[in-house]
């Protein structure tokens, strides 16, 4: 017989002590009961032990931070992922002061007639100094070459020394208002050594029509 626990003990012999029915079936009955219950008991109690050890060593465990390399704790979709990276954009309202020496004249004529002249280095286009000096040259497009509102008009001997206009530039101006054979966009034109002394001329008004105007919508 498997060894009971001290209250199955008890139990068996307070049967003991009591008159027990005189079958010998009815007496293995009775012992298999208390057997079951004395079971059961043990049943319940092993599993609260374990309970409550488990609790006890959930609350000893601490986090630590696992050790390598920095990149060992990033996930694997953080790492494939491309860098961001941005390109320089035009910034209009800036141009850096001429060196000395290398100093570019180049003349403006607004709307009334009045000459503004100005110094400045190479490669500053024509929007970028009109638009640093306050002067009526809207560049509705930022300086892409995708309108035609800062259309000027080349009044000295510089037309041919410039670089010929592009498709693109080419495109716009046939949207410029006061289209001349002289006529250019501002922002395609840069100053150089050789365009030292330029004089451009402002038309009397622009069109605002852009590339985007053009393009199919559906």
């Amino acid at each position: 017989m498997p060894l009971l626990h001290s209250s199955s003990r008890i139990a068996l012999f307070a049967v003991s002590r009591t008159a027990l029915p005189r079958s010998s079936s009815q007496q293995a009955s009775q012992l298999r009961h208390i057997h079951i219950q004395s079971s059961n008991w043990n049943s319940r109690k092993a599993a609260a032990i374990k309970l409550q050890i488990w609790r006890s060593s959930e609350s000893s465990q601490t986090y630590t931070r696992p050790r390598g390399p920095p990149s060992a704790s990033i996930p694997n979709f953080a790492r494939s992922r491309r860098r961001f990276s941005s390109t320089p954009i035009s910034c209009h309202g800036h141009l850096t002061p001429p060196k000395p020496g290398e100093e570019r004249n180049v003349t403006f004529i607004d709307k009334e007639g009045q000459s503004h002249t100005f110094q400045v280095s190479d490669s500053d286009n024509l929007l970028d100094i009109a638009q640093v000096n306050d002067l009526e040259m809207e560049g509705a497009c930022g300086g892409s070459c995708a309108c035609s509102t800062c259309h000027v008009i080349v009044a000295s001997d510089h037309y041919d020394l410039m670089p010929e206009p592009d498709d693109d530039e080419n495109d716009m101006l046939d949207l410029a208002f006061g289209l001349t054979e002289t006529s250019r966009l501002g922002c395609q034109v840069k100053m150089t050594k050789e365009l030292d002394g330029l004089v451009v001329k402002l038309p009397s008004m622009t069109r605002n029509m852009q590339a985007s105007d053009f393009e199919s919508k559906g």
